[in-house]
Formats: C-alpha cells, structure tokens, sequence
C-alpha cells in the first residue's frame, strides 16, 4: 500500500530551497514526517487520568472563546385554595448562566535539514522522540488544567472548584489522624460510606454518585488489606460487595497531595457527560511544517476549557484520607 503524504508539508519542503528538486529527499521527508504526525497522535501515555475519569466533550467550536451553559431550578409552591380563588401561587423555572473561558495550547518540535540527511542515508525513519516529547507535553498541561486548573490564567481546575461539597473525614485513627493507614478497617468503610451518602442525602436522593477515585498508595492499601482475620476480603472488595452505588473505584497519581495543605484527596461523583465533562474543543493538532532557517518545525496546538461540573453537587471531596 502506497503512503500518502500531505502536499502542504510537501510543498514547504520543496520550496525550502534545502533540497534538490532532482533528487527524491523532500518526498522522503514529507512522507516520514506524515509517519511521524500519525504515530504521534496516536500515542497512548500514561498517569494522564483526566481523559479517562471524566467524559470528554468536544461539542463546542474550536474558535469559541468561551463555552456558556445554563442551569435551571424550579421555585415556588402549590398551596391549598378556596372556591372561587384568584390568588393561586406562582411556580416558575429560573434558570443561570455559567460562562468559562478556553484556552489554547502550544509547542512545536522540528528537524534540522542535516536530521533529514542523516536518516536519509541511513536509510532509518526519522527520531520520533520530539514529536513525542510535543504531544506529551500538550496532554500533560491538559491534564493538569483539568484537576488545578491555571492561577496565572484564572482557571479553576475540578479539586479545587468552590462548589463542590468537601466531606470531612472524621480525626479517629491512631493519635487522632485521619489518614486509611492509620484507621480500623470499620472505620474506613464507615468514612467511604457516609462521604458517598453525603452526596445522596445532600441531594434528597436526586445524585446518585457512581464513582470513586483515590489516590494510587490508599488504593492499593484498601486493595491489598485484609478486612479482618475472620473475612479474608480486601477492604476494598468488601466495600464494593456492601456499597449499593459505587460502580467503580478508579486510582489516580493526580490525587496525592492535591488537598489543603498538601493533604491526600478522594473524589467521588457521578462519572457521565451530563454531569461533569473535559471540554477540548480543539483536540492535539499538527499544522504543515514551516521553514525556520535550517529547521523545519511542526507547530502543534490544543483547545480546552477544563472539566466543568454541571451539577457540583453530584461531586464531593474527601481530604486527609
């Protein structure tokens, strides 16, 4: 099967005037770097958790500046009334708008004239390891706009957003610590069930949360620890065998010390796009290749708003645990 390279890149590079046009090294480059572009994309990295824990969105326009999303809530009550009555109360939808900015994201990575050559007579691909280098540093700033958000821009990421309910974790374990590690299996289901209950209750039973994630060393202490000498389950396992909601546990590096004063943090929400979403707009891009004096560079960009909570109060916080 013949590769199919883009004319645009082509065209720069026959137009660098680097090449001969008699000889077949621009076609060799176009094609390598379209090799290149393609494994790139296609790249799966891991300890990015955010595509994975929250759905992603990529509804709004990639030239939209902000993304605007209402909400509505129902006022008012019905009232007994008397025969003839022509003061029957009001009930009515009010509705907010929530508007949040997105935000670009850049870098680039390029090859030298004397790159192409080398590989060239080598008769090797061009090192990917730039290109690779340019996509990961894109997902991680992604990533990271997700779960902290961005102080100098003024974007507030998911752990940190003021409305979501935070359950306090009660100071019960060895001198007084809130911390798993130092609490009885009991007093850990006790904990995971009444901050998953805090949700349900705070609600009325309207949010169901679905979804528990925790940081990777509590995850693997609840997963690898006996419940008692009498029932050889995981704490873990038991919790999810008696827990009627909590469909899945998921561990994520981003939780550790991601709380006030460096504290570890579980998050627990309902995990669909209607209640909480990453907005990317503009997924990872690479533009046609531009010539840069004896350089070729391949500018690359992203879109994002960060994750938006819809309903914050499907989502609650557990520090120090």
């Amino acid at each position: 099967m013949e590769m199919r390279y883009d004319e645009f890149d082509l065209n720069v590079i026959q137009n660098s005037g680097h090449f001969r046009k008699d000889d077949d090294m621009s076609v060799f480059f176009a094609r390598e770097l379209e090799s290149v572009k393609k494994k790139t994309y296609d790249q799966k990295l891991a300890n990015l958790n955010a595509a994975m824990l929250f759905p992603v969105s990529a509804d709004a326009d990639p030239g939209a500046a902000t993304i605007t999303y209402q909400s509505y809530g129902m006022v008012g009550v019905a009232k007994i009334i008397a025969n003839y009555a022509d003061d029957l109360p009001r009930v009515d939808v009010q509705g907010e708008e929530h508007t949040v900015k997105v935000f670009s994201i850049g870098e680039s990575y390029g090859y030298s004239v004397q790159d192409v050559r080398a590989a060239r007579m080598a008769g090797k691909p061009l090192n990917q390891r730039k290109a690779t280098a340019a996509r990961r540093a894109n997902d991680a700033k992604v990533n990271s706009i997700a779960f902290k958000g961005d102080a100098e821009y003024g974007i507030v990421g998911i752990l940190d957003n003021p409305n979501i309910s935070t359950y306090a974790v009660p100071a019960d374990g060895t001198s007084s610590a809130t911390e798993f590690e130092k609490k009885t299996p009991v007093q850990i289901l006790r904990d995971l069930n009444k901050a998953v209950s805090s949700i349900v209750e705070l609600t009325n039973g309207v949010e169901i949360p679905d979804t528990i994630v925790l940081p990777i060393a509590q995850y693997n202490y609840l997963a690898n620890t006996a419940y008692s000498d009498a029932v050889s389950d995981s704490i873990l396992t038991v919790f999810k065998k008696n827990n009627p909601y909590i469909k899945e546990v998921f561990q994520a590096n981003e939780l550790k010390g991601a709380g006030a004063s460096g504290k570890d943090i579980a998050l627990i929400y309902v995990r669909d796009i209607d209640h909480v979403s990453l907005e990317i707009p503009l997924p990872f891009t690479q533009y046609t290749v531009q010539q840069d004096n004896l350089e070729f560079t391949v500018p690359c960009e992203s879109r994002t708003a960060g994750v938006i909570p819809y309903y914050p109060l499907s989502m609650c916080k557990m520090e120090g645990i």
